[in-house]
C-alpha cells in the first residue's frame, strides 16, 4: 500500500511525516510500544545493549520482526540501534520493571484492548455524548473494573507508577501543615499520602478509597508505623471526618459536573468551616493555548462523563460546595494545586 508523500524537512535530512500521517499510523506506534513492553524488551536491555539476534532468543520472538518493531521505536526516541545492536535510549528506561517511577504498567494500560475498543466509538460519542466504553463493553469503566479483577489489578499498579515521582514533587512543593490528620479522599494505594507523611513526620493521615484499591495500600513501612489508617467505602456516600487538610487528587476529572458536586458535597458535610481542601488536578488554559492534559480530556471522553476543567470551572464546582478558591499552583507534571477553604 502506498503512503502520502512525506515532506522534507531541510537538504540531506531524513524525510519526516506530515501531521496527518503521524495521527493517522499513532496506533500503530502504540501497538509497537505494546508489543516491546509484552516481550519485555526494556527488561533484557536495562544491563546495555545486546544483539537483535540474542533479544530474539532470550524473549522468545522473531528476529525480523522483532527489528523492524525496535527500528520504529528506536525512530521514536526509545531505543538505539547502532552496529546491529539495540540499547535503551534515556526516554526508554522508565518501561523497564523496576526503573524509578517505571511506566511499564501504564503503557499495558493504556495499550490494553479494552481502551482500543472504547477508542474506536469516539465518533458515536460525538452524536450522543455517552462514553465509548460503555457502549464497547456493554458497561460503564469502573464496573467493568470491579467485574474483571486483573484489569483492576492492572488500573491500580499504572495509576500508583504513574504518580510516584510526582507524588514526592507535590509532597516538596505544598505547604503542608507540620501536624493534624490529613484525609486522602480517592487516594488509591495511598502513593501521595505516603509521601507527604514521609516529608512530615509530626503528620498523621487516613487514606479513603474503594476497599478493593485500599486493599493493596502503600502505607505499611516502619517510617509510617502509628501515624495511618485506612478505611474503604463511597466517596458519594461519605468520607471519613475530623481532618484538618482534605486531599482529592485526579478525582474530580473522572466525574460529570453532577457527581463532582455530590462528591464536593460530601466532602463539605464531613468537615469543619475554614478545613482546607487541595484538589490536584490538570487546570486547563481558558484561551486554547496547547496543554499536556489535552491527550487526558478526551481519554476522560472515551471512558466516562468526566473531563479535564479550567481554573473557572474549578471554581464554580467549588463555590456551589461550599468552599471558597484560594489560589491556584503550578505541581509537576500537567497539574496544578488548587486550594480551597471551607466555608
Amino acid at each position: 500500500m502506498a503512503s502520502s508523500p512525506a515532506r522534507p524537512n531541510s537538504p540531506g535530512s531524513h524525510l519526516l511525516p506530515s501531521p496527518v500521517q503521524e495521527l493517522m499510523y499513532g496506533h500503530l506506534h502504540a501497538s509497537a510500544l505494546r508489543a516491546a513492553v509484552v516481550h519485555g524488551i526494556p527488561d533484557l536491555l536495562a544491563d546495555g545493549p545486546r544483539t537483535v539476534e540474542e533479544l530474539a532468543e532470550r524473549s522468545g520472538t522473531r528476529t525480523g520482526p522483532l527489528h523492524r518493531v525496535l527500528r520504529l521505536l528506536a525512530a521514536r526516541g526509545l531505543f538505539q540501534e547502532k552496529n546491529g545492536t539495540f540499547a535503551l535510549a534515556d526516554a526508554g528506561r522508565s518501561l523497564c520493571t523496576d526503573a524509578p517511577g517505571s511506566q511499564r504498567a501504564a503503557v499495558l494500560l493504556f495499550t490494553d484492548e479494552m481502551f482500543h475498543r472504547a477508542a474506536t466509538n469516539i465518533p458515536g460519542t460525538l452524536r450522543t455524548a455517552e462514553p465509548g466504553f460503555e457502549a464497547a463493553h456493554g458497561r460503564p469503566f469502573f464496573a467493568y473494573l470491579a467485574a474483571t479483577p486483573d484489569k483492576h489489578r492492572l488500573f491500580d499498579a499504572a495509576m500508583t507508577s504513574r504518580a510516584g515521582a510526582a507524588d514526592e514533587d507535590i509532597a516538596a512543593s505544598y505547604p503542608f501543615p507540620s501536624s493534624g490528620t490529613v484525609v486522602d479522599v480517592g487516594g488509591g494505594q495511598g502513593g501521595l499520602l505516603r509521601a507527604v507523611l514521609t516529608r512530615f513526620p509530626e503528620l498523621r493521615g487516613t487514606l479513603y478509597d474503594r476497599p478493593g484499591t485500599v486493599a493493596g495500600h502503600l502505607l505499611d513501612t516502619e517510617e509510617l508505623r502509628g501515624r495511618w489508617s485506612v478505611q474503604g467505602g463511597d466517596f458519594f456516600t461519605s468520607v471519613p471526618g475530623g481532618g484538618d487538610l482534605y486531599l482529592l487528587k485526579n478525582v474530580l476529572h473522572d466525574w460529570s459536573d453532577e457527581d463532582c458536586l455530590r462528591i464536593l458535597g460530601t466532602v463539605r458535610e464531613a468537615v469543619r468551616p475554614g478545613t482546607r481542601l487541595l484538589v490536584v488536578e490538570a487546570v486547563l488554559p481558558d484561551d486554547g493555548t496547547p496543554h499536556p492534559a489535552l491527550e487526558l480530556d478526551i481519554v476522560m471522553l472515551m471512558l466516562l462523563e468526566g473531563r479535564e476543567r479550567t481554573a473557572a470551572e474549578f471554581d464554580s464546582l467549588l463555590g456551589r460546595s461550599g468552599f471558597r478558591l484560594d489560589r491556584v499552583l503550578p505541581a509537576p507534571a500537567a497539574s496544578s494545586l488548587i486550594e480551597a477553604e471551607a466555608v
